[in-house]
This record gives C-alpha cells, structure tokens and sequence, in this order.
C-alpha cells in the first residue's frame, strides 16, 4: 500500500490499534478482540514474541491495514514489508529508517517530540508524524505545533484514551493511536479479551 493511498486511509479511520506484549498467543487473541471491535488499522511492535509471523497472518486479511512498530532498523523495515506490513513505526526519527520505508513504498512513522524533530521527518519524507513522547499539555501541543507547521500529520499515541481522544482530533491530530487504554495488560494476562472488544468499541466511538 503506496503512501498517499495508506494517509488518507488512516485519517478516514481515525485510529489505529497498537498492542505491545510479550506473548505471541495473547497478541494474537488480544488483537482479535480489537478487530471485533472495530478497528481496520492495527499494528503489531517487534518486541512482541514472534511479531513477523504476526504480521503475516493479519496481513493475508483483505479488511485490515496491517502495521509494524518499534522499527529501529532498515533490515527490520525490510523483513516487516515483506511479510505484509504496509506501513512502519518507530518511536523515534531515525533517517535511514525513513529512507528504507520510502524506498519500499509504504509509509513511515517515526517518532517526534519537538516541532525541529516533527519538521526534520517530514523533510525527511516521512508522510506522518508520531508524536512521542506526548507532553503534558496534550491537545494544546498538538494546537501549537500545527499553528506555525500545518502542512504536518501529526499521530499522538501516548496518553490517548476514551476521554480525552476527540480533543486530540479536534486539535489538528491526523489520527490517534490506541495502545493501554485499549489493550489493557491485566485483561491481556487474565485473557479477558471480551473487555478489549469492548474498549474497542467505546474508544473508536470516542473519535467519531
């Protein structure tokens, strides 16, 4: 999925799922939850147990959008497209990674916390911006950055949850990412996938 077909996805859907745990079996059945749920973009980070193979068993599904994140290295870009993820995050802005991302035609997200970081991976050719760490002030930040910056697409990913999520879209946020306001670890653990569905439910409502 090119870019400028998977940007304008993303902002249609709002929201993206973003788990991080460390059992195969549990990411598999807490991401199912989600996708019950409601969610079309999902992303699996490579810290998670077996994550590639994942990737590649959520990707064969023609009614998800399928992302890797914690991207760190250009060998892990490249290993992530090809079992099926059609866009990469990282929690930071790293170049090379941006580049690798480009070269393979799908989109990069890297992390950013100041508006040079935010501008420098645009520059780099990054389509969207993750905004990580995400401050204290929340929406307002994203309010400011956009004020002198509004050609940015910026994806909060911390800190967003059922209460505050409409504030970050109503503030310029391109989308949101959800990660323990949806995948709580203690449900995860207890395997109470019947409440991830839920939240799922209430948080992709919360941006609509």
């Amino acid at each position: 999925m090119k870019p400028e077909r998977f940007v304008p996805l993303l902002r249609e859907a709002r929201a993206s799922a973003i788990l991080r745990t460390d059992s195969r079996a549990a990411a598999a059945a807490a991401m199912e939850a989600a996708v019950r749920g409601g969610f079309k973009v999902v992303e699996f980070t490579l810290t998670i147990p077996g994550a590639f193979d994942l990737i590649e068993e959520f990707a064969r599904r023609p009614d998800l959008v399928v992302g890797a994140g914690t991207v760190l290295t250009e060998e892990e870009a490249r290993t992530a497209v090809r079992r099926g993820a059609r866009f990469l995050v990282s929690p930071v802005m790293d170049p090379k990674v941006i580049a690798a991302a480009t070269a393979l035609g799908v989109a990069s997200i890297p992390g950013c916390h100041t508006p040079t970081e935010m501008l420098a991976a645009h520059r780099a050719g990054a389509p969207l911006q993750k905004l990580f760490p995400a401050p204290g002030t929340g929406p307002a930040y994203v309010r400011a950055c956009l004020g002198p910056l509004p050609f940015l697409r910026l994806v909060p990913t911390q800190g967003v949850d059922a209460g505050n999520a409409r504030d970050w879209i109503d503030a310029g946020a391109w989308a949101v990412g959800f990660t323990h306001a949806l995948f709580d670890a203690t449900d995860i653990k207890a395997e109470r996938f019947d409440r991830i569905e839920d939240r799922a439910r209430t948080l992709l409502a919360a941006v609509r």
